[in-house]
């Protein structure tokens, strides 16, 4: 058995500190370690919904569609504001495959026909509970069917991008793109860009 094996944690307080667009809670924590000693651990955690991603790849042209929208957070953290990713959303109660099709559609005007489940992920899982479902599907001109950018209700102002995969890859390591689950995704596809077809 491994020293992991001895460790263990027991919630012993939650408090809600703000419950707006989502619930934000602090935790106590009795966590006793490998070693055996206790100790109480203080968390904030945020809690959110699950979510769903899509790479959507057109291997005639070798592109991915993504799109650049305003991210409070990365303007916080001293990155571009307006942030270039893949498509994304909450499922808002939906099945994974249901919502990310109402998202690629929203976002990016693509009819999505095929859709393959990849994983899911945890991006942030020291303070975030959010599970992110990743999809790819393959894609062509044809399956543009409307213009995109986001819901006019919910201010969405989402610029829709059809970028090359190889330039896609270079703008991860200029810095251009630094999205999570986009460098993920264009990550994914460059390995896998066979199945792509």
């Amino acid at each position: 058995m491994s020293e992991f094996g001895k460790a263990k944690a027991e919630i012993v307080n939650e408090k809600t500190l703000a419950d707006q667009w989502t619930r934000l809670s602090s935790y106590d924590v009795d966590y006793t370690d490998s070693r055996g000693e206790k100790h109480r651990l203080k968390r904030e955690i945020y809690h959110r919904t699950p979510a769903a991603c899509i790479l959507l790849y057109d291997p005639a042209r070798e592109t991915v569609v993504l799109v650049r929208q305003y991210r409070l957070p990365s303007q916080l953290a001293g990155l571009p504001a307006w942030m270039i990713e893949v498509p994304a959303g909450l499922l808002d109660g939906d099945e994974p495959e249901a919502a990310i099709r109402r998202e690629a559609m929203e976002e990016t005007g693509f009819r999505v026909r095929d859709v393959r489940f990849l994983f899911k992920a945890m991006t942030s899982p020291g303070a975030v509970t959010e599970i992110i479902h990743f999809f790819a599907a393959v894609i062509d001109t044809s399956d543009r069917v409307a213009d995109g950018g986001g819901l006019a209700e919910e201010h969405e102002d989402i610029e829709v991008l059809e970028i090359r995969l190889s330039d896609a890859m270079a703008m991860i390591e200029a810095g251009d793109i630094h999205d999570a689950k986009t460098v993920i995704l264009l990550q994914w596809a460059t390995l896998n860009r066979a199945s792509l077809q």
